[in-house]
Formats: structure tokens, C-alpha cells, sequence
């Protein structure tokens, strides 16, 4: 039986950095974990979108054309997935010439069964994330990364999204695992329910991008076009529709919502299931290059290894929800679940046998009580792999492995080394084959997760077989071969000390920045121009005082303020606060304020004036405040 799954088809307006890598390590995991599982051929598609105005912008910046532009950073995806030991199956690039033929027959198909015509928008549009805001005025800011939207008038294809929403309502209810978590899949029926209006499936004011089999010049619009490289990647072979699309939340709509649409409408397959994922976190805020809090996944893997860094992300992030990141936890958990955990257990266990018992594992059944451990183990961990709870499952695994390390200090193996006894000779035979035994099935369980790792502690086990052949029959107790000679034992998971290995990765990182940076086209950082005194005085900073707070309508950053700055009437400021303080925090609080800046409408307010505060790139704001009173009005010079 087949399995085809997919992580999302990244954008190249970015390099690979630690939050597509997340994706994509647990999307290799589950590929690994299905082989085990009996499927065949298991197929992993990702691949990088490569079209619309952001690429034409940025190709156009460093003087190079989009296509030119986009394979540099498809290159750059291929290799790291590659380094990363990620064994991906299906590369797929929307520019490839196979693909446009896809999209074409996909739109000729809905538009024969009714579902595509002629109109035109206009409308806001946010060009960084190539989305059309709804219910935005001209200068309103994009509600994904709160740049300013642009107002575009054009003639466009529209697909007819409405005509869809009682069929998807019912799609989402006969088949309940359509969407997970099922609280993604609640968010989502709410959303559906408040109504879908028509969506804009072309462009004209796009060069780049895949012509429509229409008159005049139209190109389609990125996610008709991104969407359609699921089938692309896989047509003629059989494999569709896809078991598994592994996507990040912010992406769930356009996966759950448009792509079965799509494809309800061309009479196609849908796929099996959409599981989205939680953001990874680095200073509070979701990892991404709008952000600047980016981490890249390369250095990391350079210290410690690609198989550290995949575990701690498997292990310390529930799958499904958000989670954090920061290079003390990582190393905290490196140090003690893989070196003084998993690593610790692989190195007494086959130092003993090379000592005790000449390198070759020892003729016993094992311990009993280890054995009927071991088998509730890996049924536990199969049954929550299978419902991607990887950090549940490998919690289990490391109870097994502490069951593991006090059965060896009960049995004592180096005193029953010393007994000539018969009897204490066989129960060091049996301690022996029970912690071998052990190993190889916990390096079994974890071969999705830690691929290189376990494939060298069961090479150093003496198991000639490939990881790759694994399946789950052979994790039952007792396949260990007795009489095999174990091979040349070597540490997996060497301890790494927390100061100098961040530091260590932290240079590393400086460099890779500057690589990718370069692939990308962006010029180094420069030093910002210094005004004089007469420029700064032009700046006129006053103490106010907040008389009230609330929130923006339909903007989650924004908080619509008054702020008595001294004058007859107070200002009316709009203020990209909301996710740093709640409105009852400021009312009453004394701030800084620009008092002259021009007056800017935001979400249909007039914004009079911004409120000072400081932030690191990336995270929340901090509002400049006094220590000492002092009037409100009064000049900061």
C-alpha cells in the first residue's frame, strides 16, 4: 500500500532556516516511520514556489533574471535538506515546464464545469506576503506582517470559492481527521461557516508567473499555482491523492479551505488528510525572515549533529502546537537525553561485552521482566507515532532507557564478572544480552527520529542490516543474534559544554548568515548615516499621558489611544502595541510621543503622533517611560 506526503512547497523569498526545517524533519520522520510500518513505496515531496512579484523584485534588485533568481535558492533548499540527512523523494519546482501543464489543465477544468470567471478587484493588496487584505483601506496594514498594503485595481479570473462552502462544511464532517488537531479543524468549520467569498486566481500586473490558457496576459496567482505541485511532483506515478499534507497553521486555509475547493471543482481526488503544525518560537515570536529572528539549521547540525538538533525539536515541541526554541534548552536536553541518556547506555552496554564477554553478545533469552518492559514500550510508542505524538512517544522510550540503566545497576555486572560461579556467569550473560537487546530495539524506535545515530550504534551492535529495511516485526524481543560479534566501539553523543558551544554556533551562524544572504542578493548590513544636532531638534518629543486604551477592529497589533501631550484636546494615536500590552496597562501611564510627525490613517483612524518605544529585531516592544515625575507636555530635548 502506497503513502504520499508532502511538506508545504516553500517560498524562495527566504533560505532555509529552522522553522522549514522543523517541517520537514518530522515530515522525513513519518516517511521513516511508515516504511516501518509495511508501506510501499512511502513518497516525500517538498519544493520551492518560485513565482509572483516578490521574486520578480528581488531578481530585479541584484540584477539577475527570476528564473535565475529562484534556482539559486531552490539549490540552496536541495543541499540543506541533503546535509541535514533528510531523504526527501520528489523535488518539485513550480517553474518546471511539467508543472505548468498541470496548473493549466486544473484551471481548464473548473472553468469547463462553471466554476471560473471574468471580473475584476480592486482592492488592498500586501505584496510582501502576495495577499489581498479584505475589509482594509488604502494605507491599512497587512494583518500577517503589518507592512503597509498598496491599493491595485485589475482585471482578473475568479474561481468560485462561495459556491464550495456547504461542500467543504460537509467534507470536514464525514471525515473528521481531515484536518488535525481536531482545535485547527474547529477554528477552521467557524471560519467556513461565517461565509467564503470568490477568490482571484490570476493576475495581470505579473510577469513571472504561469501563463493562463486565457486571452490577454494573465499569470496565476500563487497559491492556484503552489497548490498544483502536490499532483505535478507525482503525475504519471500513481501516487495521488496525497495520504499527508504537513503544513505549518499559518497555511491551514489555503490548504483545507482552497486546494480541496480546487479540487472539487476539476472532479479530482482530495487528499487523505492536512495536519498543521505550531510555529517554532525564538524570543516569543514566530521564527521568521520578516521577523529577523531567524536561526539556521546548518550551523547547529555542524556542532552537534543534525540528529541533536532533530530530537530536541521531536522531543521538546508537541507536535501541533507552538513551541520554543533557545540554545540552552537545546543543549540542556542534548546533554542529558543523548549524552548521559542514550549515549551513556550504548557505551557501558558494549564496553561490558567487549570486556566480559570478548566483543561477542552472549547466548541468553534476557531478563523477562526487561522483555515484557520492551514489548509495552514499543506498542506505546507505535500506537503514538502513528498520531504524531512524537514527544510522547519518545518520552516512553526514555522511561525504558532509565528501566534500562537501574536493571544494570541492580544486576551489577561488574561484580558478577568477578564470581567464577556458574550461576553468576549466566546471569551476566543475561544482563549482557538484556541491556544488547535493549539497545537494538530502542535504536529501531528511534531510526525515524535519529537516523545517523542509531544507524552507527547498531553497526557498533554488530547488525550488518541496513536501518532503512527495519520494520516493526523486528522490534519483537529476541532478535538480537547471539554469538555476532560486536563492531569497534566509538561515543555517539559526545557532551558538549553549554558556553562555548553556543558561542561556537553562534559564529557559525554569523557566517551562515552572510551565505545565504549573498544567495539571496541582500548587501551587508551598512552603518547608518549620522544626523546633526539641527536634525534632531526637528524631532518634537513630548511626556504624555494615556486616557485611554482599546483595540483596533481587525487588527490584532494595533491599540487606538488617547494621549494628553498638554494641548486642548488629546491626540488620537494609532499604536502597533497590542501583542506587548494589554489596553488597562496604559491607561494612566506616562510615555514619549513624536508630536509632529504628519497625520497617517490606519484601519480608518487617524493616527496624530507615534508612541516611543524600543525593541530587539524580531521582538516586543517596550515603551519608553520616566523614573522621576514629570509634567505632562514638557519636551524631551
Amino acid at each position: 500500500m502506497k503513502y504520499y506526503l508532502t511538506t508545504p512547497i516553500y517560498y524562495v523569498n527566504a533560505a532555509p532556516h529552522l522553522g522549514t526545517a522543523y517541517c520537514t524533519f518530522a515530515a522525513d520522520l513519518i516517511k521513516k516511520f511508515r516504511l516501518m510500518q509495511g508501506f510501499d513505496p512511502v513518497v516525500l515531496t517538498t519544493g520551492s514556489d518560485e513565482h509572483g512579484q516578490n521574486v520578480e523584485r528581488a531578481a530585479k534588485a541584484i540584477g539577475i533574471t527570476p528564473e535565475a533568481y529562484a534556482t539559486s535558492v531552490a539549490e540552496e533548499f536541495v543541499s540543506q535538506w541533503k546535509k541535514l540527512g533528510i531523504d526527501v523523494d520528489r523535488f518539485i519546482r513550480t517553474s518546471d515546464p511539467s508543472h505548468y501543464e498541470t496548473v493549466r489543465d486544473l484551471f481548464e477544468r473548473c472553468q469547463r464545469n462553471g466554476y471560473i470567471y471574468k471580473g475584476s478587484y480592486t482592492g488592498q493588496y500586501c505584496f510582501h506576503d502576495e495577499l489581498y487584505v479584505t475589509e482594509a483601506k488604502p494605507g491599512d496594514p497587512c494583518p500577517d506582517c503589518g507592512r503597509p498594503t498598496e491599493t491595485v485595481t485589475e482585471e482578473n479570473y475568479f474561481f468560485r470559492l462561495s459556491a464550495f462552502q456547504d461542500k467543504l462544511l460537509e467534507l470536514y464532517d464525514k471525515n473528521p481527521d481531515f484536518i488535525r488537531p481536531d482545535y485547527r479543524r474547529n477554528e477552521l468549520i467557524s471560519f467556513v461557516r461565517g461565509g467564503l467569498k470568490d477568490l482571484s486566481i490570476t493576475r495581470t500586473s505579473i510577469q513571472w508567473g504561469i501563463p493562463a490558457p486565457v486571452e490577454g496576459h494573465h499569470v496565476f496567482y500563487v497559491w492556484f499555482d503552489a497548490l498544483t505541485a502536490y499532483i505535478s511532483a507525482v503525475k504519471g506515478q500513481d501516487l495521488w491523492p496525497a495520504d499527508l499534507h504537513l503544513i505549518g497553521k499559518d497555511i491551514l486555509r489555503f490548504h483545507a479551505i482552497y486546494w480541496p475547493a480546487f479540487l472539487m471543482a476539476a472532479e479530482l481526488p482530495l487528499p487523505k488528510a492536512v495536519f498543521a503544525h505550531g510555529w517554532l518560537l525564538f524570543q516569543e515570536n514566530k521564527m521568521s525572515k520578516s521577523r529577523g529572528n531567524v536561526v539556521r539549521p546548518a550551523p547547529i547540525a555542524d556542532v552537534m549533529g543534525a540528529d541533536g538538533l532533530r530530537y530536541f525539536l521531536m522531543r521538546e515541541i508537541t507536535f501541533g502546537q507552538d513551541g520554543n526554541f533557545s540554545y540552552d534548552a537545546l543543549i540542556e536536553r542534548y546533554n542529558a537525553d543523548l549524552a548521559n541518556g542514550l549515549g551513556n547506555l550504548a557505551s557501558r552496554t558494549l564496553t561490558m561485552i567487549k570486556q566480559y564477554r570478548g566483543g561477542v553478545i552472549p547466548e541468553s533469552d534476557g531478563a523477562q521482566d526487561v522483555a515484557i518492559t520492551a514489548r509495552a514500550t514499543v506498542q506505546q510508542t507505535i500506537d503514538l507515532f502513528d498520531r504524531f505524538e512524537f514527544s510522547r512517544g519518545l518520552e516512553i522510550v526514555w522511561s525504558f532507557i532509565s528501566v534500562l540503566d537501574k536493571f544494570i545497576v541492580e544486576r551489577a555486572p561488574w561484580k558478577l564478572a568477578k564470581d567464577a560461579e556458574p550461576f553468576s556467569q549466566k546471569l551476566l550473560d543475561e544482563t549482557l544480552y538484556t541491556a544488547a537487546e535493549s539497545l537494538r530495539i530502542i535504536c529501531g524506535l528511534l531510526w525515524p527520529v535519529m537516523p545517523q545515530a542509531t544507524a552507527k550504534i547498531r553497526a557498533q551492535l554488530g547488525i550488518s542490516t541496513a536501518a532503512a529495511d527495519l520494520r516493526l516485526a523486528d522490534l519483537h524481543w529476541g532478535k538480537l543474534q547471539a554469538g555476532a560479534a560486536i563492531g569497534e566501539i566509538a561515543g555517539v553523543f559526545p557532551r558538549l559544554e553549554m558556553k562555548p558551544t553556543i558561542q561556537k554556533i553562534q559564529e557559525l551562524e554569523i557566517a551562515e548568515k552572510a551565505r545565504q544572504d549573498a544567495i539571496l542578493g541582500k548587501k551587508p548590513a551598512v552603518e547608518p548615516d549620522r544626523i546633526s544636532i539641527d536634525d534632531f531638534a526637528k524631532v518634537d518629543l513630548r511626556v504624555g499621558q494615556v486616557l485611554s486604551a482599546e483595540p483596533v477592529k481587525g487588527a490584532d497589533k494595533l491599540l487606538h489611544l488617547k494621549v494628553d501631550i498638554g494641548e486642548p484636546q488629546p491626540r488620537t494615536i494609532v499604536a502597533g502595541i497590542a501583542e506587548a500590552y494589554q489596553p488597562d496597562q496604559l491607561v494612566g501611564r506616562r510615555v514619549v510621543i513624536v508630536a509632529n510627525l504628519q497625520p497617517r490613517k490606519l484601519r480608518g483612524l487617524e493616527s496624530n503622533g507615534m508612541i516611543v518605544a524600543a525593541s530587539l529585531e524580531g521582538g516586543k516592544p517596550v515603551l519608553a517611560g520616566f523614573h522621576e515625575e514629570i509634567p505632562v507636555g514638557a519636551r524631551l530635548k
